[in-house]
Formats: C-alpha cells, structure tokens, sequence
C-alpha cells in the first residue's frame, strides 16, 4: 500500500515523501500497476465524462463530443500516459550513468519509473478538472499543475538518484527536456491519429 498512498502524500509533504520512496524500492511493475495505471484513470475517466455530459463554452455556444469520438481518445489519452511515463522512465535510467559520479549510485528502470510516476501525481489529480470543463480555469490550474510537477521532479532527483543538490539540478534539467520532447511528439501523434484514427466528432 506504501506505493499508492506514496503518490497523495507527496502532495502534502514532497520532501519528506520522496526520502520514503527512495527507502521503499518497489520494482517498476509494481508501480505501473498500483500508482500509474489506477491514478493515470483519473484523467481519462473525468475528461470522457466531462467532454461527453457536461461540454464546454465556446463564444458562448456549448460544445460536447460523441461518444462514439470521445471513448477512443481517452483511451488513447490513458496508454499515452502510461507508456510516457515508461518512457521517461527509461530515459532517467539511461542518463544516469552520465550524470552519477564514477563509483557511484546508478539508477535502475524501476528507479526512473518512481521517480516520472510520482512526479506526475499532480497531473493525475488534476485531471479532476475534466469533470466540470471550463477553459480559463483549466488553463490556469494546467500551468500551476505543471509548475508543481516541475518543483516535484528538481526535488525528488537527489534522494532518488543519490546524487548531490547540484549533480541533481543537472540530472533534473536534462529529464525535464526529454519529457518535454516526449510531450511535444505526443502533440504530434496525436494530429496524426486525428487524420488516420478516431477523431472529435462535435455535438451542439
């Protein structure tokens, strides 16, 4: 139970969390299943409710999808995270040897899965707001979410990856530029899927 309750109180108390976590090493599979996996729901569940029942306001008129369009982008949503989060994950593993001192603590899968895992909690919490869509405040909380995520990943390298605070900022930098490419290609699938896959199909 460490494994998902780890992810809610990191919310709370990041710091002291994040020297727990790196005490209670759980295998990447583990983590996959009980914190990615059930918190990576929370997004894809809210946002097919809210963009299917409830809509959203557009110059004043009021927007929603079909079903039909929305239940396989959410779908898609949900693994994009998963798989994203394993990919990163794998990333943080391959960098470590660059950013460890000879001699030194080289991370394992599991390790970069923890650490991308949880500092996505926020995220995954945030997805909440797909419950009740409305776009200023989506994007005001989105950018206060990405900011706490950022904050989350600078100080969970240290104790995770057993690196010193300024070793860390450097390991941290180079993983939040690999997760902003990886972000930036999902963008880009997703235009691409929209053109050869399921894409949004309006109700008014």
């Amino acid at each position: 139970m460490h494994t998902f309750f780890h992810g809610l109180l990191l919310l709370v108390s990041p710091r002291r969390t994040w020297r727990s976590i790196a005490e209670h090493k759980a295998g990447a599979i583990k983590v996959i299943f009980l914190h990615t996996i059930p918190f990576a729901l929370i997004p894809s569940v809210c946002w097919y409710y809210g963009v299917t029942q409830i809509g959203w306001s557009v110059a004043g008129e009021l927007m929603r999808l079909t079903p039909e369009s929305a239940a396989p982008m959410c779908a898609m949503f949900f693994l994009a995270m998963v798989a994203g989060v394993m990919f990163v994950g794998f990333m943080v593993r391959w960098m470590s040897e660059s950013y460890v001192p000879e001699g030194g603590y080289v991370a394992s899968f599991s390790d970069g899965v923890r650490l991308i895992s949880y500092t996505a909690m926020p995220f995954f919490i945030g997805g909440l707001m797909g419950l009740y869509p409305v776009l200023w405040i989506d994007i005001v909380l989105g950018v206060a979410i990405a900011c706490y995520c950022i904050f989350l990943l600078y100080i969970g390298v240290s104790p995770m990856m057993r690196v010193s605070d300024t070793q860390a900022f450097l390991y941290a930098s180079a993983v939040f530029a690999v997760a902003l490419v990886a972000f930036v290609g999902l963008l880009t699938a997703t235009v691409l899927l929209w053109d050869i896959g399921p894409s949004p199909e309006y109700m008014y």
